[in-house]
């Protein structure tokens, strides 16, 4: 996974912190392959949703939940080399378009 400039030690604290339970280190495993399996597809020529759309079940090889992926996708919007794009794509699939990251595991009843 490509880290943004400046963002190592932020990186490794997240790791760090995130791999001490089964749970948390499941968001940590997910965001790696599935940033691996972003970059694959973005070094083929793929933009960030193209790969992201592409890549985002197949890398869930645990069974993660809808929390946990929204936990990977706010670390690598913050993290990763891609993820501003990563966030903007996440977002837009659930009809927002301002700053932050969308928490998929919010769920509204009209």
């Amino acid at each position: 996974m490509k880290i943004k400039d400046g963002k190592q030690a932020d990186y490794n604290e997240f790791v760090k912190v995130n791999s001490t339970d089964s749970y948390s280190l499941g968001v940590v495993k997910y965001m790696l392959r599935w940033a691996e399996m972003m970059e694959n597809e973005i070094n083929q020529g793929l933009s960030v949703s193209s790969a992201a759309e592409k890549t985002q079940f197949s890398a869930d090889t645990e069974g993660i939940t809808i929390f946990m992926y929204g936990c990977a996708v706010k670390a690598l919007s913050q993290l990763w080399e891609h993820g501003e794009a990563l966030r903007r794509w996440h977002n837009k699939e659930y009809g927002y378009d301002g700053d932050g990251c969308v928490n998929p595991a919010i769920l509204t009843i009209k």
